[in-house]
């Protein structure tokens, strides 16, 4: 049994699917909110709060996989409760950040998260995922509203990568061998920038969508009332203000780990372009 934290999630979502196509593989899905949940036939919704680990019980019992994510709520206790109930395997989801970024706030809280997990007891697998390509719902308001995208440093190239191929890359560590003990680093099939990304959107829809390029100033006001301070400072480095070239590293990960190629930034459009109409 895989129990599946985040699993409304686009990442958890896009793994169950994986799960159910694989034999199906008995999973749970785990969700706040049990009555709003939408999964595969087969799956098993179980209500759980991952910052109350005491409400995890029954959703661990029987559970020898755990699919988590960094930064969801109290991991120490999460992970307490996985060891105490007989989890054998934890797959995290950390960040890029780790490595490419190590003095950021974020990534230091990413890192504390790993190490938690090293120092579980259990078996674990480590994925860092660089930018993924639903950051782009950021402008989906915009975009609908007025056609326009307003953003700092448009022309900065990152291999986005695509939420479902993190998902695959889970599914192959949860139910395939030699992957305990590994980190593996994520990202898309190539470099974009933000006005390819533009340029990739108004192809789906069939109208243009302007571009504006704004000042990081102007961008961080826009930002700090939803993420705050540090998180908006965090995310105008990693967009373009301090990259460097281990973020813009294009890597061949998914592929060798899942088999087949990593999916483009233009087929997460042509998957969600909805959001944008």
């Amino acid at each position: 049994m895989i129990l599946v934290t985040g699993a409304t999630g686009n990442i958890g979502r896009a793994l169950l699917r994986e799960l159910h196509l694989a034999g199906p593989v008995p999973a749970r899905g785990l969700t706040r909110d049990v009555r709003r949940a939408s999964f595969p036939d087969g799956t098993e919704a179980v209500q759980g709060d991952l910052a109350r680990a005491d409400s995890l019980k029954a959703a661990l019992d029987g559970v020898r996989s755990l699919f988590l994510l960094s930064g969801m709520g109290a991991e120490a206790g999460v992970l307490e409760a996985a060891r105490q109930a007989g989890v054998e395997h934890v797959v995290l989801v950390s960040s890029i950040t780790v490595q490419t970024h190590p003095h950021l706030p974020v990534a230091a809280g990413n890192l504390d998260v790993e190490r938690l997990v090293k120092g579980s007891g259990m078996d674990w697998t480590v994925l860092r995922p660089t930018q993924f390509a639903s950051n782009a719902l950021w402008w989906a308001q915009s975009i609908r509203e007025q056609g326009v995208v307003r953003v700092p440093y448009p022309d900065v190239g990152l291999p986005t990568v695509h939420p479902a191929d993190i998902a695959a890359v889970a599914g192959a560590a949860l139910t395939g061998p030699g992957h305990r003990g590994r980190t593996y680093a994520l990202t898309g099939p190539e470099r974009i920038t933000v006005r390819r990304q533009v340029a990739a959107i108004a192809a789906e829809l069939g109208r243009d969508v302007a571009l504006v390029e704004i000042g990081r100033e102007e961008a961080h006001r826009q930002l700090a009332p939803f993420l705050g301070e540090e998180i908006a400072d965090a995310v105008l480095d990693l967009t373009g203000g301090d990259v460097n070239d281990e973020l813009l590293k294009v890597r061949d990960t998914v592929p060798r780990v899942t088999g087949s190629a990593a999916r483009s930034f233009r087929q997460w459009v042509s998957d969600h372009g909805a959001a944008f109409r």
